[in-house]
């Protein structure tokens, strides 16, 4: 495990996605202590991720939290787990885990299988700061 992210929570995020890519932006902006990295599911670490864990390593519609030798969390739960981290304002998402994770995740789906709809696919070009936060560019 390299030493630069053994310590992080590795967001793992549909690469070709622009819904993904806003959402990866949006978090780099909130990411005040330094606490995330990223990896998007094509690149060949995000593939070994998956495969490790006999997830699906062909369909990308779900984002994965990775806190390496602790937990990943799927769906909803993940970007709860996010926003919890984030912390200040957005730990009032806590309320979202008093709903039933089949509802949440359901509501995840529905919003994962209109993503390319929602958003035309926008370049996201990190500065150099940001460069550093990802696992492979």
């Amino acid at each position: 495990m390299e030493e630069r992210w053994k310590d992080k929570h590795i967001v793992f995020f549909d690469g070709e996605c622009g819904v993904c890519n806003f959402w990866v932006q949006w978090i780099l902006e909130r990411d005040r202590n330094d606490q995330f990295m990223f990896a998007s599911l094509q690149s060949e670490f995000g593939q070994k991720f998956l495969s490790e864990r006999g997830l699906e390593t062909k369909q990308f519609n779900t984002m994965y939290l990775w806190k390496p030798n602790s937990y990943y969390l799927i769906k909803s739960r993940a970007v709860l787990k996010i926003a919890d981290l984030l912390g200040g304002i957005y730990k009032l998402s806590v309320v979202g885990k008093l709903m039933p994770t089949f509802l949440s995740d359901k509501i995840y789906d529905k919003i994962s299988e209109n993503r390319m709809k929602l958003s035309a696919q926008k370049c996201f070009l990190p500065d150099q700061h940001q460069k550093k936060k990802f696992i492979e560019v």
